[in-house]
């Protein structure tokens, strides 16, 4: 069964479903069994339910049309594009209206039939990705965030607004979108990027995050204590530390003359991703075994089942970004399932940080949350945690 769901909230729920628009709630199917479309949207609640941009691992309509569909395609996305831009010129918000209230039914019909066909050809002629279920776990938890409005203001930021460098840069964000748009195949190694005109939180200045506050009582933050080193450690098979992982190393690993913690980690850092670098030899972060572990025919494959095409050079780099990315993103969808029903949420991920909005009612559940973040899918890490009143402010909270 192939079908396409029309807009995404709650309140403004559409379906085209074998040749017909059905917007009256008591029409619109509850369910759709095996169900295919193009992408998932809130609406649909159904596990069931397969979604094609998935299967093309992030192509868009026209990169996945079957060529005597791309001509119509083409014509269709042009219309939908003037529409667009007249509502933009009209300043009409699309997360308050619903789109199909604002464009032609017969217009409407014609675009989604198209699409279906493309959802249908890219099933047809695609494998599922191995990495098919963890993607789209991690899909709803975007979709979700990027629906949520963030807390966006000037309380307690006098020094940020007083200071020129930083005026202007606040100005744009307070008169910008307050909505993170991530992308969810923005890079090939699986890293978040976001999409233009999303709210900057990968980019903005660490000064600005004061702007940025929660909708209940605290930001908690949640990080990994060295992520990368210890993902080399895991796919190794090596026990993790339980202390810092940096000072670990630097009894374990670097030479006696590397005296500090930020030394250490900046030599251990120029030496794990510098194929040439001979500055440590030491048999635990074993470079070679990794590369002869999980790297193949000009590919690395990862734990999560991505297969990433890359020079040898690159490819411990790649390696360890994307197993870390997955790690993390992994834990995101983790925390949002446990706290599914409470009023805390996952705000928002920047790299290999998760950070909650959490509610006072929820602070009973912070030493289970650590405990969600730290054990992943291949080890246990040591998790660095954070709270405060603004996303800036973040101290260490030790439970």
């Amino acid at each position: 069964m192939y079908f396409q769901a029309m807009d995404d909230k709650s309140h403004c729920v559409g379906v085209y479903y074998n040749g017909r628009l059905i917007f009256d709630e008591k029409e619109l199917p509850k369910s759709f069994p095996n169900g295919k479309t193009w992408k998932y949207s809130g609406s649909i609640d159904d596990d069931s339910v397969m979604y094609g941009w998935i299967v093309s691992e992030g192509k868009n309509l026209i990169e996945s049309c079957p060529d005597h569909l791309k001509e119509k395609l083409t014509k269709q996305q042009k219309k939908m594009h003037a529409f667009k831009r007249s509502f933009e010129i009209a300043k009409i918000d699309f997360r308050q209206h619903c789109f199909f209230d604002l464009v032609p039914h017969d217009f409407i019909k014609e675009f989604l039939e198209i699409k279906n066909q493309i959802t249908q050809h890219v099933f047809e002629n695609n494998e599922v990705p191995e990495t098919y279920e963890h993607l789209l776990s991690v899909n709803k938890l975007l979709y979700k965030i990027q629906y949520r409005e963030l807390e966006i203001n000037i309380k307690d930021c006098r020094g940020i607004m007083a200071n020129s460098n930083f005026r202007s840069s606040a100005n744009k964000i307070l008169n910008g979108s307050k909505y993170i748009d991530y992308n969810l195949f923005g890079t090939v190694t699986g890293r978040l990027s976001t999409y233009p005109g999303s709210f900057p939180i990968l980019t903005m200045a660490k000064e600005l995050r004061m702007l940025i506050k929660p909708q209940n009582d605290w930001f908690l933050s949640l990080d990994y204590n060295g992520a990368e080193a210890r993902t080399v450690l895991s796919l190794l098979d090596v026990p993790q530390p339980a202390c810092d992982v940096h000072e670990w190393n630097m009894k374990n690993v670097l030479s006696n003359d590397i005296k500090n913690r930020d030394e250490a980690k900046k030599t251990f850092f120029s030496w794990l991703y510098n194929p040439d670098s001979r500055i440590i030899k030491n048999s635990i972060y074993n470079r070679d075994a990794l590369l002869e572990k999980y790297y193949e025919d000009g590919c690395i494959n990862t734990v999560f089942g991505r297969k990433i095409k890359v020079d040898k050079y690159k490819a411990l780099n790649y390696l360890i970004q994307s197993t870390t990315a997955d790690l993390v993103n992994d834990r995101a969808v983790q925390i949002d399932k446990m706290l599914h029903g409470k009023k805390s949420f996952v705000s928002h991920i920047v790299h290999d940080e998760v950070v909650i909005d959490l509610h006072n009612e929820d602070r009973s559940l912070v030493s289970e949350i650590e405990m969600v973040f730290s054990n992943n899918k291949i080890g246990k890490y040591k998790t660095n945690m954070k709270a405060a009143k603004n996303y800036y402010d973040l101290e260490v909270l030790n439970i």
